[in-house]
């Protein structure tokens, strides 16, 4: 793991963000997004399994993601699993929403029937006490400086990305 040095480098983790069909119980993911360390980007929608029901109006206003792109443009399972597995594989990836996104995670590999090759922890695992409580400012600050119009996965990850750089290097502004 790389960490800051006297050029202002600091260690890059890689951020997953997921988006789902709502929340709570039955709500499973819909779009799967990540940033690498060195900014490589991946982004894919998800084509629910017809046992997957739950749909909800609100989350789908938040992400602006209709059910019918899903099943147009989404990728099955198994493909969406395996293509993280050689993206993400032996790495830990972190979130924001770690106890959401890792269930939606599970999920997704549960049900295609692939071992899934990465771990995912929440992202507050690498912030001292002091970063954690300015963590949501800084987060909304970024979303700001960004115009971040679209809440979806992959601008999501980069975001949450930038928000941890800003709190380690202590720079209020991109």
């Amino acid at each position: 793991m790389k960490h800051a040095d006297t050029n202002h480098e600091c260690y890059k983790p890689c951020v997953i963000d997921i988006e789902a069909s709502g929340f709570g119980r039955g709500s499973y993911p819909i779009e799967v997004g990540f940033v690498t360390g060195n900014q490589s980007l991946g982004c894919c929608l998800i084509k629910p399994v017809d046992s997957w029901l739950h749909w909800s109006e609100e989350a789908e206003r938040l992400h602006g993601i209709q059910r019918s792109l899903l099943k147009e443009k989404g990728k099955s399972l198994v493909w969406v699993a395996k293509w993280l597995n050689k993206n993400l594989n032996g790495i830990t990836v972190y979130s924001d929403a770690w106890v959401n996104d890792m269930s939606w995670i599970g999920k997704l590999f549960d049900e295609a029937e692939v071992v899934q090759g990465f771990k995912i922890e929440s992202i507050l695992n690498l912030l001292t006490e002091k970063e954690k409580e300015q963590w949501t400012p800084l987060y909304h600050q970024v979303l700001s400086d960004t115009n971040a119009v679209r809440h979806r996965a992959s601008a999501d990850a980069v975001n949450i990305q930038q928000t941890y750089l800003r709190l380690k290097m202590n720079r209020p502004t991109l």
